[in-house]
């Protein structure tokens, strides 16, 4: 019997060809995205989590206000982590890191000197914390000892080609050798932190241990089995207070409570391991992390989509279904139960799903690289993936084919014979009070991703068109000044006699870096008198405000020809502000010194624009670690040329690499996920236009055939051919204007919403509703006017003759 159903099956889908092609590839389309989100969110949620420890892991955030600045980074005090592990039984490790990032590798003198980024300096206990298999070596003692090395299996065979190199030595940052004391498996992809090279710690903490207010070091920590989220953080809690508060009482005059009074916090915070990559919210990073507000917005626009071609789908079967009605009256007639009718239909639709479910797998392999480049992942679409995602595809496909036939099946089955094959039965748009729901759902859907995809470019275009408050043209920016050591400042010189540089400036912050030091100042030289400010702290030289086109607003900017300004700062707006120093008349803070205050700055956006301008104060300092250059010139590659050939004169710096970026280049990256979430979410959008084209054009075939007399009656009576093609046109285009009225309040709610993660963000604006509303209207009629017209074209006679 069941062989019976499917040979019936097959027949009517090629019978239909046509329209089982669009049936099938619309929720093929649907299924197909649905599979690569769930791949991508899946790949999300999965960091951290190979770690084995990963719900005993937490990392320390510090977390301050005071006086009005608010302070959020991933570092804390030297001595936090081994202190918590001394003083209370429930920490089991802690592992502190420093300097991590990049560091400068060569193998052997005369070798050329490499670039490798995922570098740190590491206390013995990462391998306790950490789960991170040894090739070769002993854990336990890897990190010992002073200057001493555990390499990632990938650095091994890069600089050795093969893993035995226990006791082999790399040249760090052009200073010390290190020896090889263990060879770790790559950390794999869905970690925070990729460890390649790992130094031993050291004596790097000597004269920190004793400064609870300094925060230097990335410190994580592991509680033992049964602790609790919320008792490790009342563990933080107690410690900040034992250890911090004096030190924090001698420098405001009140203690954590009272500063509590005000307003204020000083706190550090617990933050899970497996909440870092998607809730973190510090801008510094060692690796650029995910949002889990984007990963909600990918669950939600996969549902979407899936829903859009499941109502696609559902929605063309019942349509079909009303043009087997005569069929059903003949098989009843015939003796058919009402049963075996049933069971044709549904079998009929879950073949139908499951040949959806193939292609649907063909074309996510298909895009899978796509994915991955616009994403920067690697996902992978291999069996281990495929056992608990296919199981889930496959009851989907169930549940639609079941959903999908269930309508036409008890609803048909039903039908008085007689009066079926009498014609009196209902087609047509009208009376489908369904189906025209699930049309007016899968627009609005369709209409909502539209919105969003909008909005989220005209966020991304405001952001690039504001004005920052500097300016990042035509500025090139080095990596790699440290390697200078004392030829820098002369390096700096040479570059700006090179024509067609206008300027060049040696610090270690920059407006498109996410870095941030943070100092405290007070107005007063009496410590303990409660005004002291956090002020983030930039160390600059005279040439940085030139060079980056800022502009001074009161009174001026450092001068090398006076010496006295080594005591001098200069305040942003914003801080000056805070601070009430709009008038710079014997105006002085005080820190390690007295510091003079010489010049206000206008603000500028200090990383992206989703945090607010911060208090900036500028002090005079060689930090060389970025040099940013401005150059105004048509021949911008000779520029570069000349400064590569300057750099790499330098005295020992032959073989050493020449790393740049551009300021402009910079600043897009900060905004890449939201870049990256207005191209994914455009390519869904119209996947999703896509398959709500098919379906309307599917229903119009339907429909068109089913008034194919009405349609020949008119034309013999005089109807015009426009009339006709606007009589079945305004049906569908009533249901979009239903949908467009719902979709455009609750894509406004939404996106308000994601709007709110920006402190500077855009307008959504009227247009984007009637641009997304034009596009849907546009759609149906492009798709709905080829078979209508066709339909309005055709000869009467044909239509009144049949039957």
């Amino acid at each position: 019997m069941f062989k019976n159903y499917f040979k019936i099956a097959l027949r009517n889908l090629w019978k239909h060809k046509g329209f089982s092609a669009i049936t099938i590839f619309g929720l093929a389309i649907g299924l197909a995205t649905c599979l690569l989100i769930t791949l991508f969110v899946t790949d999300e949620l999965s960091y951290d989590k190979f770690n084995a420890n990963a719900d005993r892991i937490y990392r320390l955030d510090a977390d301050f206000l005071i006086n009005g600045t608010s302070f959020h980074e991933r570092n804390t005090p030297a001595g936090f982590g081994p202190a918590l592990k001394r003083d209370f039984p429930q920490i089991e490790e802690y592992v502190r890191f420093d300097n991590m990032g990049q560091a400068l590798v060569k193998k052997n003198e005369g070798d050329e000197t490499l670039i490798e980024q995922n570098t740190c300096f590491a206390d013995p206990g990462i391998f306790k914390i950490f789960s991170l298999p040894f090739i070769s070596g002993d854990p336990a003692t890897a990190l010992s000892q002073p200057n001493t090395l555990v390499i990632s299996e990938r650095i091994a065979r890069k600089y050795f080609q093969r893993t035995d190199v226990l006791g082999k030595t790399l040249k760090m940052d052009n200073t010390e050798l290190y020896t090889i004391t263990g060879v770790i498996k790559n950390t794999p992809n869905q970690s925070h932190l990729h460890f390649d090279m790992i130094r031993s710690m050291g004596h790097r903490t000597d004269g920190m241990m004793d400064r609870w207010l300094s925060n230097s070091y990335t410190t994580y920590i592991l509680a033992k089995p049964g602790v609790s989220a919320s008792r490790v953080q009342q563990i933080i809690n107690e410690g900040t207070k034992r250890y911090m508060e004096p030190g924090l009482h001698s420098y405001l005059g009140e203690g954590i409570a009272e500063l509590e009074k005000h307003g204020g916090f000083f706190r550090y915070n617990a933050l899970p391991l497996q909440d870092i990559h998607l809730r973190s919210t510090n801008n510094d990073e060692a690796e650029p992390g995910g949002n889990i507000t984007y990963v909600y917005i990918f669950i939600i626009t996969g549902v979407l989509i899936l829903l859009i071609a499941c109502v696609n789908f559902m929605n063309l079967s019942t349509a079909r279904s009303a043009g087997r009605a005569r069929e059903v009256g003949v098989r009843k007639v015939l003796g058919s139960e009402k049963r075996h009718l049933v069971i044709q239909f549904i079998s009929e639709s879950v073949l139908t799903a499951f040949f959806a479910l193939l292609i649907a797998v063909i074309i996510a392999a298909t895009l899978l690289p796509y994915l991955n480049n616009l994403s920067d992942k690697s996902i992978s679409l291999h069996w281990s993936n495929l056992t608990w995602i296919l199981p889930g595809l496959i009851v989907t496909c169930m549940v639609v084919g079941l959903l999908a036939g269930s309508y036409p099946a008890f609803f048909l089955s039903s039908f008085e014979p007689v009066k079926v094959l009498k014609g009196k039965y209902s087609k047509g748009m009208k009376g489908s009070w369904l189906r025209n729901g699930l049309v007016i759902f899968q627009f609005t859907a369709t209409i909502l991703m539209l919105v969003g995809t909008l909005v989220i470019y005209k966020q991304l275009k405001y952001i690039r068109s504001s004005n920052t408050g500097y300016n990042r043209e035509q500025v090139l920016v080095l990596q790699n000044i440290g390697a200078l050591w004392t030829h820098a400042k002369s390096f700096q010189q040479e570059v700006k006699q090179i024509p067609g540089v206008v300027n060049a400036t040696m610090t270690m912050s920059l407006p498109t870096s996410e870095y941030k030091n943070t100092n405290s100042y007070s107005r007063t030289p009496m410590a303990g008198d409660g005004k002291l400010m956090a002020l983030v702290e930039w160390m600059v030289d005279a040439d940085y405000i030139p060079t980056m086109d800022m502009k001074v607003v009161g009174g001026r900017n450092f001068s090398p020809m006076m010496p006295s300004d080594t005591m001098a700062v200069l305040l942003n707006e914003t801080a000056a502000k805070m601070l009430g120093y709009e008038d710079l008349k014997d105006r002085y803070l005080y820190n390690d010194g007295k510091f003079h205050v010489i010049g206000i700055v206008k603000d500028f956006n200090a990383g992206t624009m989703k945090s607010k301008i911060p208090p900036i104060i500028f002090r005079l300092g060689e930090y060389r670690q970025y040099m940013a250059i401005r150059i105004k010139s048509n021949d911008l590659t000779g520029v570069v040329a000349q400064i590569k050939d300057r750099y790499q004169g330098q005295q020992d710096m032959s073989g050493q690499p020449f790393r740049y970026t551009f300021m402009d280049e910079d600043f897009d990256h900060l905004y890449k996920a939201e870049e990256r979430t207005g191209q994914v979410f455009s390519i869904f959008a119209i996947l999703a236009i896509i398959i709500a084209a098919m379906g309307v054009f599917g229903l119009v075939t339907y429909a068109a055939e089913q008034r194919a007399k009405e349609i020949g009656i008119r034309k013999v009576l005089g109807a015009s051919i426009s009339g006709i093609v606007a009589l079945l046109s305004k049906e569908f285009l009533r249901l979009v204007i239903v949908a467009i009225l719902i979709a455009t309040p609750l894509s406004y709610v939404l996106m308000n919403r994601w709007l709110q993660d920006f402190s500077y963000r855009t307008n959504i604006g009227w247009t984007v509703f009637v641009i997304a509303a034009m596009v849907a209207i546009g759609i149906t009629l492009l798709t709905i006017s080829f078979r209508v017209i066709k339909a309005a074209l055709a000869n009467p006679v044909h239509s009144l003759k049949a039957e």
